[in-house]
């Protein structure tokens, strides 16, 4: 790509051209990316995209112990560099991303924060240069290299790793974490449209406000915080021996970054699968800059989808403003430090749901790609990777340290291609392990199987 080519695309990413007559969008019809509303609608649908973000986005700098403010900062700018690199052509807001909270985490405890930045950076190089090649050379080598067994395994076994995370917050405010879950349960049967999408940030507002009545908050630092200010940039120090914690995220974040491409294209019925390369690039250097800075990475966001969805609006004019809203929070210090007053009960009681959120959605990949695990291949990769996660297995050879999510992502990629490639060499492929005594079509064996073994 020429840069006067990429320059037009620029510049056409924050051009738009008014929807219909600006008020309304009528039956059948969407707002597409290069398309809005009247200015006045706009901004009220930017502002309902940074409520949508903002309960997730906060959570991971609260739970990792990065500054509120310069994680939100730096959304911002991720969002707008997002917007740029895609031409305006696919509309994302990009917060903070929860498949780095483990390796910060881990790092952070081990050898300081400015280590896990470092490993952050590092995330973010790798997925740009991976933006690149899908660029040049396409998505489908993604699909062959991460199928979805493969993707699905990967994503639950961040979450459920996670788990003893959530634990350690619960147990310091158990009567408020409980009722942070019941709230968010709840708000999410209870209501529609955007204040049911909205329910973790509802919990966690009732879960504060619970907090506060029981005496669980810290008021003091409020008071001392001033209204305007930049937010606390911190620079990141690289070691090698991070990186093998940090690495396996790259897989989560090409999955999360397809899959919103995926789903724009299928929301707009627009062909976007010559931009993927882009997108995965911009959320690369999005979290690259992040790292550099301070703040945690960035990814494509869901709860974004559910607010495109509801209003059928898909203009990105709207995040543009969203970025807007977001970087002028971030220049509240008071506001990051009212941030920062949530107690560990509420963080725990969001963290349980989230987290085990993460986890299904892996799950869900392995469902809607009907995933079969009657297949041996597919039943061994995912059973030895997420056991290997959710029990944290550990190897440090020569100084440097592999943990569960780092050992369980190279589990579901070397099982699944050493085990195909054996299997279709020696033919036993199609030979799944289920009782003698169980006829083909029973509950103990799939159709799906009972068709394979028909044909063996």
């Amino acid at each position: 790509m020429s840069n006067s080519s990429f320059l037009n695309g620029v510049a056409q990413a924050f051009t738009w051209k008014l929807h219909g007559n600006g008020k309304s969008v009528s039956a059948g019809e969407v707002v597409l990316p290069h398309e809005r509303l009247t200015w006045p609608r706009t901004v009220g649908i930017g502002a309902q995209h940074v409520i949508a973000m903002f309960g997730a986005t906060f959570l991971v700098p609260l739970l990792t112990g990065f500054p509120p403010n310069t994680t939100l900062f730096f959304t911002a700018i991720g969002t707008l560099l997002f917007i740029a690199i895609t031409a305006g052509r696919l509309p994302s807001y990009l917060g903070s991303s929860f498949a780095l909270i483990a390796p910060i985490g881990a790092v952070s405890a081990s050898l300081g924060p400015e280590y896990a930045l470092g490993g952050v950076v590092a995330t973010g190089l790798t997925l740009a240069a991976v933006g690149i090649i899908v660029h040049f050379a396409g998505a489908k080598w993604i699909d062959v290299a991460m199928p979805p067994i493969v993707t699905g395994a990967i994503v639950s076994l961040i979450g459920f790793n996670l788990a003893p995370a959530a634990w350690n917050n619960v147990k310091e405010g158990a009567v408020t974490a409980v009722v942070t879950i019941t709230a968010i349960l709840l708000v999410t049967v209870l209501f529609k449209g955007i204040i049911g999408r909205l329910s973790i940030l509802v919990g966690v507002l009732v879960g504060y406000a619970t907090a506060a009545l029981r005496g669980e908050i810290d008021w003091s630092k409020v008071g001392e915080a001033d209204w305007f200010g930049l937010p606390q940039f911190h620079s990141p120090q690289f070691s090698v021996s991070v990186m093998g914690l940090f690495i396996p995220v790259v897989f989560v974040l090409v999955a999360e970054n397809v899959g919103h491409v995926k789903s724009v294209s299928a929301m707009t019925g627009q062909n976007l699968d010559d931009i993927t390369g882009r997108a995965l690039f911009a959320d690369g250097i999005a979290t690259a800059l992040a790292g550099a800075g301070g703040g945690s990475g960035t990814t494509t966001y869901a709860e974004n989808i559910g607010v495109m969805a509801a209003t059928r609006v898909y203009s990105t004019a709207a995040y543009v403003i969203a970025a807007g809203f977001a970087f002028a929070l971030s220049l509240l210090p008071k506001f990051g430090a009212i941030i920062q007053t949530i107690p560990a009960g509420v963080l725990g009681g969001a963290a349980t749901v989230l987290y085990g959120m993460i986890g299904m959605l892996g799950v869900r990949i392995w469902v809607q790609n009907r995933v079969d695990f009657s297949d041996p291949v597919n039943l061994n990769t995912a059973a030895v990777a997420m056991i290997v996660a959710i029990a944290n297995y550990t190897w440090a050879p020569a100084g440097l340290e592999f943990a569960g999510i780092a050992l369980g992502s190279a589990c579901a990629v070397g099982i699944y291609h050493i085990m195909r490639a054996l299997s279709n060499w020696r033919g036993t492929n199609l030979e799944a392990a289920t009782p003698a005594s169980a006829p083909a079509g029973t509950d103990l064996e799939s159709e799906a199987y009972a068709k394979r073994r028909a044909q063996h």
